[in-house]
This record gives structure tokens, sequence and C-alpha cells, in this order.
């Protein structure tokens, strides 16, 4: 999703990059070279816990034990899948993952505080080790309230595939100063002075640089690519429709999926309406007619199925709630934002990866449009992984239907690294 209200993993208040989940202590995290040549990757999970990852995808929620062990329960089903973890030389950078052993890379991190668009922001470059030039991604944040340079993974992940990553804490978030908003102007300018610092960190080492914007961050990405050029862009998960457009192809999405046909998709699209006007007034109103479609067709079997991206909550929220809180929520969500003039002229290499199973930001709208743009001569590739649900994640349903993530596809840290050094070229081997 690209708003604020809704999360990969069914909670509230997140979006993009596995946001929400708390530090981990610094000498456990890191990507380590493992004595079978592989690569995993430890970082921060929940309070008290660790998660790790695998460059395939494969992913688990790691959790103390009395005797001293770290266990392992598959994605975030809760679910134990048997792997085991033991740190035996924290600062050291010594582990062992089931029975093999692993060291920590010399990744090189430098953290620092910049300004941004009148405030003063604070991020992190993480380099691979050596002094080759290698392309620099920053990383644009989703509409998350978290640290991004306390929790985005990739940091580490696309370090050790030898590309300089730039992560920063939006306004209003981690150790960031300013007001958090979801303004996508104000946001693409931070962006853009995130870039300024990450050249100006890697110095020599700069090869090509480009953005990676997840989830909102795909509109705010190309936005900041169009008033001051780079050399590529990714979009993870997000969309070339505007927020109203996000919601109403959600809705239509829930319909489809649970079966129900056209005389349905008409009345889940006045529902769609009602929510929309109530968002174009600022929360302010609209209140009455959703309340008179909820007493019309509240009782109807496909009603409970819709979900959409915010209009669930105004479904499920009382009035006097979603006046008091909805517009801070959404504050500078511009809804009608048409991304496609941007688009339309933005010629740079661009990679847009998709999950088929978006609930939140359904892909389809936006391949149709990626596809008129790619025949009219932008230079944009598409993939999409046909099983993933919103933040990249595949999933497994629940005894209450409810999806449960369990990992990222397979292939999609591979598609992002191959693009940054195909965009690259030669510049990381000069």
């Amino acid at each position: 999703m690209a708003l604020v209200l809704a999360a990969p993993h069914g909670t509230v208040i997140a979006g993009g990059n596995d946001a929400g989940e708390a530090q981990a202590p610094a000498c456990h995290t890191g990507s380590y070279r493992m004595a079978d040549g592989s690569m995993l990757d430890i970082g921060p999970g929940t309070p008290g816990a660790l998660r790790w990852r695998r460059p395939d995808g494969r992913t688990g929620a790691l959790a103390l034990q009395d005797d001293g062990m770290w266990s392992s329960t598959l994605g975030w089903t809760g679910r134990p899948d048997g792997h085991r973890l033991t740190v035996e030389d924290c600062e050291g950078g010594e582990i062992r993952f089931d029975d093999v052993q692993g060291r920590r890379q010399p990744l090189l991190q430098v953290d620092t505080r910049f300004q941004g668009s009148g405030v003063e922001l604070s991020g992190r470059l993480t380099l691979p080790p050596g002094e080759a030039r290698v392309p620099v991604v920053v990383l644009v944040h989703g509409a998350e309230r978290s640290s991004a340079v306390d929790t985005y993974s990739l940091q580490r992940e696309l370090a050790s595939q030898g590309i300089g990553v730039f992560a920063y804490d939006k306004r209003g978030t981690g150790r960031s100063g300013g007001r958090y908003t979801q303004n996508y102007l104000v946001l693409a300018t931070d962006a853009i002075h995130a870039m300024r610092e990450a050249r100006r960190l890697s110095g020599e080492r700069t090869g090509w640089v480009g953005y990676q914007g997840g989830s909102q961050g795909g509109w705010v990405a190309p936005l900041a690519a169009m008033i001051e050029p780079v050399d590529f862009v990714i979009v993870s998960f997000g969309l070339a429709v505007s927020p109203i457009e996000e919601d109403r192809e959600a809705i239509a999405f829930d319909m489809d999926r649970a079966g129900f046909g056209a005389d349905v998709q008409r009345k889940a699209g006045e529902v769609a309406d009602a929510t929309a006007a109530i968002i174009e007034s600022d929360f302010t109103e609209g209140f009455d007619r959703l309340d008179a479609l909820k007493a019309q067709y509240g009782n109807e079997p496909w009603f409970r199925f819709v979900r959409g991206n915010f209009t669930s909550y105004l479904l499920s929220t009382p009035e006097a709630v979603v006046r008091r809180d909805f517009p801070a929520l959404l504050e500078g969500v511009p809804a009608h934002y048409d991304p496609m003039p941007v688009l339309s002229n933005l010629d740079v290499p661009q990679l847009w990866i998709l999950g088929g199973q978006d609930r939140d930001a359904p892909p389809f709208e936006t391949l149709r449009r990626l596809d008129e743009l790619g025949k009219a001569g932008r230079p944009i590739t598409t993939i999409v992984f046909p099983q993933a649900d919103h933040g990249m994640y595949e999933f497994e349903t629940d005894a209450d239907g409810e999806r449960v993530s369990t990992r990222q596809p397979e292939g999609y840290l591979k598609a992002m690294a191959d693009f940054i050094r195909q965009a690259d070229g030669n510049t990381a081997s000069d």
C-alpha cells in the first residue's frame, strides 16, 4: 500500500521495506558470508528479537532461548521452521546458522546528518569493502513512521551484492527533524538532498546513481528523478495511478478475488465513490452517504469482502474518530496526484517490480499504463511476481482467511541488483 493506514503483515501504520521492526543490537546486525559460500543477513526484528534473510527471499524471526541460542519461526507465521542461530562472538562477528559457520562482512558504514528541504535529516551510507567505484542507490521510504536507517535490510543486502546504499529517515521519523508529511513534492525534494549527500559521502567511489522507492516511494522517486536527473529508478510495489484510483482498483480486486460479478462491482464502486468524497473533503463531509450505503448493502454477501486501501478503515471506524484522527494520518497526501505526466517524460532506465496478488496496490492498471509508456519509447522494464502481496511478500492464508507473510519471492533481490549493475555498465570495475 502507498498510504499510511495499512502494512504488509496486518498491522497498522507502516508500509514498505520491513518498516515497524525494532533496532537489533548493533553487534548482531550484519551481512554474513557463510562457510558454504552463501550469504545470510541478520537484522532487527520485533522488540527483543532478530530476523534472518537469505538473498533468495527466505526469512524467519529469531527468538532468544534459555540456552543462549536463537530459534527461528517461518516468515511472520510464528511457526517453527527448525533453523537455529548461535552467536559465537558477537563483537567479532562470528556466528553459526544451523551447522554452518559464518563471519560478518566488513561493510563500510557512515552515519550522517544533512539538510533536507528546511529540516535536518539522518542518513547512513553503506558501501562494499574496497576502493572500487560502485553504483549507489538511495532508498526512498514508503509511508511508514519508523526509522529507515534502523530497519531497512536492503542497506546490507544490496551492499553485499557490490552496491552502495544510502538510507535515511524521512522527515518526522527516526532521528530526522521536521514534521511527518506525505506531500510528494516535499518528500521528493528531501530525496534529492539525500542523493546529494550520498554522492558526497561516496566520493570517488561513486558510479552511476539512482533511487529505489517502495510503495509510496513509487510516486516520490520518479518525481525526484524528474526534478534532478539520475541514472536509474527502481519502483517496488508502487503505482502509476493516483491514491484515489488505487483505492478504487483495490476494491474492484477485492470483489474479483471473492468471485463477484458486474452487478456487485457496480455496488462496490458506489462505496468507493462515497469514501473518495470523504477523503476529498478532508474528512469533513460525506459521512451520511457512506452511512446510507452501509445500511443499504451491509447485509449483502459481498460487503464483508470490501477491503480497499483506506475504505475498510472508513467503514469500520466511528465518524468522530475519523474526523479527529484521519487528517493527521493522511496529512499531505494528494488524493488525485497523477504520476503520468512525470512518467511520460522520465527518460532514465526504470525497473518496476509488482506483486500479482497485491491487495493494497493492485498492479493491473499500472501495468497497462507502463506498457503504453514502453511502446512510446520510455525505457521501462516490468517484472511481476504472481504470488506476491504488497511489500513483495508471498503468503499463506490462515484459518480466519487472513494472509500471513512467509517470505519474499525468489529473484526479487537479484532483479534489483542485476538492474543496478546493468545500469552502471562497467563503472563498478573501473
